[in-house]
């Protein structure tokens, strides 16, 4: 349970319709099993002990009264199993029927849960048999000297893990308007389990996920959804499966259909109460009328089974990824529209370096002025060449240039650097800070000028990963008048280039542009050698694909720097030693901390995702906070891993 991971499972078992003996039997055992595998919180189908498709056998006495010995059978069969269990059975009370999911844990029945919604249409006539399950718990008394509460307003708290707080419904009681689990997690729930048998017709897996998905969602919860496959009643309808396992709009993992199987996975409900606690629009209410009962789990480590992307912010299929890259373009151009046509400038003023960063903000340049209708060679794209200028670089940006029809600009800042080196007695064969960031802030200075003569607007080229890393020259390439690659992580930045190259139906635009992607990141601030690159930022601050996954776990969702490590270590597994991994991290935190005063006085820029640094609302962090706690976290995972 070590960082918020709770590993649960949902089990579909082939069940014997109206054999509870037979039923109980495949609970205990698949129980045990998934148990086994690290789960628990094990959910069972509905009504599950005796099968859904029974129908008017429920009105049979004898059913019900083995159906509740049965239940009795599961728990004390199952008292071993470390995990919370939910299974389904008919329960009478008062005289009337209804359709319960029974809690069980450790040999003890904690709870029993009446379902809401009961269907009356179509093949489903539960209200011919089952009657509507009250909110408020009265006591059941299922046999001599065991009386427990039943109803719909129950929370089961784990003691040992506080984040865990788990409610049920059960099947339609998720197809209404009005979902009891709604209720569940403003009265605070975070994992909300359903036992449920829902038959199979076209169409209605899509739905169905639909649902799941949407629930957990605007729940901003779990849901561990155990729908009836396999060993029901075929008069009428098929029962195929199709059990979910969701957290927060994301299936982690779904059952085949037609089979009978159990899935498991892990939800993470430190990362649920921290989305929670972030939600201005998620409203507690008063859970007095709530019956909680209390549970312990044991706290080791879950071993993580469910996938951890290494690109977060890069969708994984070409479909998704092709669609989330014409979606940013559209937003950074139509944010630059915007911009161009409330100042009414005419003219954008953009250096173009030959590397990713510049050619991505030209493309949305040209963009935004296809949008405003006025001629591209309005666009005065500059290119700067200064001492760490290649021919590789020179000549793709001029290329490309050329290829987007922008007014092409060369300005040399050679000469005028060393000018400035020798009004500020910088020694020009020192190749320091200085020497660096005199090129940057002088190439800086020659946009904002040629701006000033056209009447026109400067427009940034930085992404966010750089951002985040301080990975910019304070008023040279940090300053802009309106920044279009601000909230672009580096990895996604080689993504909206390529697809610029595989769409724009140019052969010639699209061999520049993968000419671009081939060369390495480098800002070529420094003498080239042999006329190569000689300055890789990747061997300076690191590799972009771990600081990008670090940016999105510690900015997105607050994870301290144990779980982010965690986390990373799973999804570079054979990538990244874990060596490699730490001390990126510890970079990573010690550059973000003491850069912040970059950011605090960041150009505007469109927000294109979920995270971004804009000190106007993303991220209104104080520039002089103190990165101790966080290096001291790092430092104690470096001992634990004997790393020195």
């Amino acid at each position: 349970m070590e960082h918020g991971y709770i590993k649960v499972a949902a089990v579909s078992p082939k069940v014997r319709v109206a054999d509870p003996k037979y039923n109980g039997e495949v609970i205990i055992q698949q129980a045990k099993e998934a148990a086994l595998q690290g789960a628990c919180v094990i959910v069972f189908p509905e009504l599950s002990i005796t099968g859904y498709s029974c129908g008017d056998l429920f009105l049979q006495e004898l059913l019900l009264r083995e159906a509740k010995n049965e239940l009795f059978v599961i728990a004390e069969q199952t008292a071993d199993v470390q995990a919370l269990l939910f299974v389904g059975l008919p329960l009478e009370y008062g005289g009337k029927l209804y359709n319960t999911a029974a809690v069980l844990y450790k040999g003890t029945v904690l709870g029993i849960i009446p379902k809401t919604f009961l269907p009356n249409y179509a093949e489903f006539y539960e209200a011919r048999h089952f009657s509507k399950g009250m909110k408020k718990t009265v006591p059941v008394t299922l046999r001599e000297g065991v009386t427990v509460p039943m109803g719909t307003n129950q929370m089961f708290v784990c003691e040992t893990i506080p984040n865990l707080r788990i409610a049920a419904e059960v099947c339609e009681d998720l197809w209404s308007p009005n979902p009891p689990s709604i209720g569940h997690a403003l009265a605070g729930a975070n994992l909300i389990v359903n036992l449920s048998a829902s038959d199979e017709v076209t169409g209605k897996d899509v739905y169905r996920r639909g649902l799941v998905t949407g629930q957990s969602a605007r729940l901003i919860c779990g849901y561990l959804y155990a729908n009836a496959s396999d060993g029901e009643s075929t008069q009428d309808v098929v029962y195929a499966g199709q059990s979910m396992i969701a957290e927060n709009g994301v299936i982690l993992k779904e059952s085949a259909r037609f089979v009978n199987e159990t899935i498991v996975s892990e939800i993470d409900v430190d990362k649920l109460a921290g989305e929670r606690r972030r939600m201005s629009t998620f409203e507690a209410i008063d859970a007095s009328d709530y019956t909680v009962s209390s549970f312990s789990l044991d706290c080791s480590r879950t071993e993580l089974s469910r996938f951890v992307d290494p690109a977060p912010f890069v969708p994984k299929d070409k479909a998704g990824r092709d669609k989330r890259c014409e979606e940013i373009l559209a937003i950074q151009a139509m944010g630059l529209k915007k911009r161009l046509e409330h100042t009414g400038c005419q003219c954008a003023v953009v250096g173009i370096s030959g590397g990713l960063d510049s050619t991505l903000a030209l493309l949305v340049t040209a963009r935004a002025f296809d949008l405003l209708g006025i001629a591209r060679e309005q666009i005065l794209a500059v290119t700067m060449p200064g001492f760490g200028t290649t021919d590789r670089t020179y000549e793709n940006a001029v290329h490309l240039i050329q290829k987007l029809g922008a007014d092409l600009r060369e300005i040399s800042i050679c000469d005028a650097v060393h000018v400035h080196f020798q009004d500020i007695r910088q020694d020009p064969h020192m190749h320091d800070v200085t020497y660096e960031n005199s090129q940057a802030r002088e190439r800086t200075q020659i946009l904002m000028d040629i701006a000033n003569m056209q009447g026109g607007m400067v427009i940034g080229t930085g992404d966010m990963s750089e951002l985040a890393l301080g990975w910019a020259t304070y008023n040279g390439d940090h300053m802009s008048m309106y920044g279009v690659n601000a909230s672009v992580p580096k990895t996604l930045v080689r993504h909206l280039v390529r697809y610029f190259a595989d769409t724009c139906g140019d052969e010639g635009l699209t061999e520049v542009l993968l000419d671009v992607l081939d060369t390495p990141v480098s800002p070529e601030l420094l003498p080239p050698k042999e006329g190569r690159i000689s300055q890789k930022t990747e061997d300076i601050v690191g590799p972009y694909e771990l600081h990008d996954f670090f940016l999105y776990y510690i900015l997105r969702f607050g994870f301290a720097p144990a779980k982010v490590w965690r986390l990373a270590q799973k999804a570079f597994a054979g990538a990244y030693e874990d060596e490699t991994i730490l001390k990126w991290l510890k970079v990573f935190y010690r550059r973000f901390f003491s850069q912040q005063f970059k950011r605090s006085c960041l150009p505007d820029g469109p927000k294109v995702g979920s995270v971004a640094v804009s000190p106007r609302g993303d991220l209104r962090m104080p520039s002089d906070a103190s990165v101790r706690i966080w290096m001291d976290e790092v430092e104690r995972l470096e001992v634990q891993a004997g790393i020195e």
